[in-house]
């Protein structure tokens, strides 16, 4: 188990983060694995999350249970086993950073935009194609794979549904409650499950539970048009953050 204190220093409030994105404030998680990596290995924090993100898809599919949207699903979990599948094939020759940078890219675009229409009363048609919603699903399972970054996708494809609040995230929930489970064989494969990273996870358990938790019980209490326009917020400042992130270290 990791002893070091500054390692924690790091850990926890990365760990916080996680419990407020799967509590429903989306997008927030994308930070953790980053803010981990400046103490240990990419592949060490990597590995340290996923036991922690599925602690807290527990939590949050039992605390939004019930509450989801199946047509969604439908299209999306298949195409994100698939997504999953080319991560774990692609994993020694993909690099997270550009990875990092698309995403970023794409979610700022994505965003503003969103709230270009919002503020201006314009009126956007949902993506009600299904391969609209294989393709993000796909990008999303590939992405979760290769950096734990699969909510900002996934978000690109809900969002313009408009579905109500707790739909959304139940939804949302159930997603990646399935996703990370289907992310397990290929960290085991790639050898990432050691007893020192499965003991640090298992330490920082209690935390991963209570923000989880924390998270859910605060969501409840911002109104649904309130909810949507700090989703398209989050999208652009966290995407802002991964495209200066990821060009950063792709130019470096």
């Amino acid at each position: 188990m990791i002893t070091d204190p500054v390692f924690y220093a790091v850990a926890i409030p990365a760990v916080i983060l996680l419990g407020l994105a799967k509590g429903g404030f989306s997008g927030l998680g994308v930070l953790a694995v980053p803010m981990i990596t400046l103490v240990v290995s990419p592949v060490q924090a990597a590995s340290i999350t996923l036991p922690i993100l599925i602690v807290q898809d527990a939590v949050s599919v039992w605390v939004f249970r019930r509450r989801w949207d199946s047509r969604s699903l439908a299209i999306l979990m298949p195409s994100a086993l698939v997504g999953v599948f080319i991560g774990y094939l692609l994993a020694a020759r993909v690099s997270a950073n550009a990875v990092e940078l698309a995403i970023g890219i794409t979610s700022v675009t994505f965003g503003a935009r969103q709230l270009y229409s919002q503020w201006h009363g314009i009126k956007r048609p949902a993506p009600s194609s299904d391969a609209v919603g294989m393709f993000w699903g796909t990008v999303s399972g590939f992405t979760s794979q290769i950096a734990h970054a699969g909510g900002l996708p996934f978000q690109i494809y809900m969002l313009p549904k408009r579905l109500e609040r707790d739909v959304l995230i139940g939804t949302s929930a159930l997603f990646f409650a399935s996703v990370n489970w289907l992310k397990v064989p290929a960290y085991f494969a790639l050898g990432q499950f050691t007893r020192a990273n499965l003991a640090t996870s298992f330490v920082l358990f209690p935390l991963a539970v209570g923000s989880t938790v924390a998270g859910a019980w605060a969501i409840r209490r911002v109104s649904g048009e309130k909810f949507y326009v700090a989703m398209y917020i989050v999208l652009v400042v966290i995407g802002a953050k991964l495209t200066w992130s990821g060009a950063a270290q792709l130019i470096d």
